[in-house]
């Protein structure tokens, strides 16, 4: 553990905020960024915490982010909202997204919110969990640069692809369930690489088709889908939804969210929340229903292991590879 370095949530984000304010990136955005790196990191997603800001900020300079973005939201319909984040950070578009689409929901019953021109969008979890907390059903979905072959094939269309349920409980923390489409997500490998770990021979395959441990040669191979044949179809569900659906690029025309070269990625991502027509009744149906799986024996609730996460981290901070933390130091030192 000497390479690791403990660290608490509030000082964490805003080292991180500082880190992307020096690299031209606004106060406002930089907060929200570093939000949801933290809170990635805080339940345990550590390939969509602090090991993504050294790319983050590397984008921000070469303008493959665009770190002056000005996000527009506008009405397609009563219930429809489409939010262009151009070509900036996912975070803070995010931010918009359920801010407004919060507010329709519980006017109408549901929002749909579509993100375009878009970019990385980190752990799920902690937005559709925004939604919960709301008092909504919420799902999201998301592309990313193409990494799983369709079944059969060894030639990268779909991107992870995850996906992300929440819903409100009574006297709980919203239930949270969120999945990559590949066995398992990608930044686990990336942050594999940054680290000189090897990885599973189950998580990907190389560029030949054979099973790898080296992220290395699994960053430029590609992804085991989760379930197989199952998984890659699920991902076409989420390829439609977050590009066809919002406008934004495929996962084959997504570039990588890892380099500082190339074109802006312009990945997309689709959000729905959806009121409960009875909230008293909703609620004691969930937890009727959670209840069944609770008393099981051998069975645990989905999302438990990232509360508990969540609950450690607040009490006391985050374990980061120190190389992370210093190098954060290093960036909020410098001047964009």
């Amino acid at each position: 553990m000497d390479h690791m370095e403990r660290i608490g949530l509030v000082e964490a984000k805003a080292l991180v905020a500082s880190a992307l304010m020096a690299q031209g990136i606004s106060g406002e955005h930089a907060a929200s960024v570093a939000l949801a790196l933290i809170s990635a990191e805080a339940e345990g997603q550590t390939g969509h915490g602090f090991s993504r800001l050294e790319d983050y900020a590397a984008q921000a300079r070469s303008g493959k982010v665009n770190a002056k973005a000005y996000i527009t939201c506008r009405n397609t319909s009563q219930t429809a909202l489409l939010i262009n984040a151009d070509f900036g950070f996912a975070y803070p578009a995010l931010d918009v997204a359920i801010a407004r689409g919060a507010d329709v929901a519980h006017s109408y019953g549901s929002a749909t919110m579509s993100i375009t021109n878009s970019h990385h969008c980190g752990a799920l979890s902690v937005q559709v969990e925004k939604l919960a907390r709301k008092g909504l059903v919420g799902l999201m979905v998301a592309n990313a640069p193409a990494a799983i072959a369709p079944w059969g094939s060894s030639t990268p269309v779909f991107g992870t692809n995850p996906i992300a349920f929440a819903a409100p409980r009574r006297d709980a923390a919203p239930l949270v369930i969120d999945l990559s489409l590949s066995r398992v997500a990608r930044g686990k490998v990336m942050h594999a690489r940054k680290t000189g770990q090897s990885i599973p021979s189950d998580w990907a395959l190389d560029r030949e088709g054979n099973p790898t441990t080296d992220p290395e040669a699994a960053l430029s191979g590609s992804m085991l889908p989760a379930g197989d044949a199952k998984g890659t179809v699920l991902a076409l569900m989420v390829e439609i939804l977050a590009s066809v659906f919002t406008g934004a690029n495929s996962s084959a025309e997504v570039s990588s969210f890892f380099t500082q070269d190339g074109p802006p990625p312009g990945s997309g991502q689709f959000l729905l929340a959806i009121r409960p027509h009875d909230m008293d009744a909703f609620a004691d149906r969930m937890e009727a229903v959670l209840q069944v799986i609770a008393n099981l024996e051998g069975a645990r609730l989905p999302g438990t292991r990232r509360a508990d996460a969540i609950r450690q981290a607040e009490e006391n901070g985050i374990l980061v590879p120190r190389q992370y933390v210093e190098l954060a130091q290093e960036l909020a030192s410098r001047h964009a």
